[in-house]
């Protein structure tokens, strides 16, 4: 178990060095700061964290959490962060889809992100 938990933050890791290598800091909004360009790395981030919480969660339940019930298990402290609610949407516990979406009145341009067990992050 510990070694899988090693592992699964390793792979965290790289996901975050992948998305900076590739040059996500300049995906967030257009002429963003310096501080707008890590709070959109950090939701990215976020994103990954959340979704590993749900890989966690159907390994040991059989099927993916509400965001509510990450919490409660532990497995996240927060639905919200850096200016964004996170809410997840469960289709018959067997598919997840978490999204980001921007409620901080300062962030109104920023995109809403999500994540999908596909571990891919789009957004729209």
């Amino acid at each position: 178990m510990r070694a899988t938990l090693s592992l699964l933050g390793i792979l965290i890791a790289l996901g975050v060095a992948y998305y900076i290598y590739k040059g996500q800091l300049t995906e967030g909004p257009a002429g963003g700061s310096p501080v707008q360009h890590i709070d959109a790395v950090a939701v990215r981030s976020e994103l990954l964290s959340i979704a590993q919480a749900e890989r966690r969660y159907l390994a040991s339940h059989g099927n993916y959490a509400t965001i509510d019930q990450l919490q409660q298990e532990g497995s996240i402290t927060s639905g919200s962060s850096r200016g964004y609610n996170y809410e997840a949407e469960v289709d018959d516990g067997q598919h997840f889809k978490i999204t980001a979406t921007p409620s901080d009145s300062s962030k109104s341009g920023w995109p809403t992100l999500y994540i999908d067990e596909t571990m891919q992050i789009s957004q729209r």
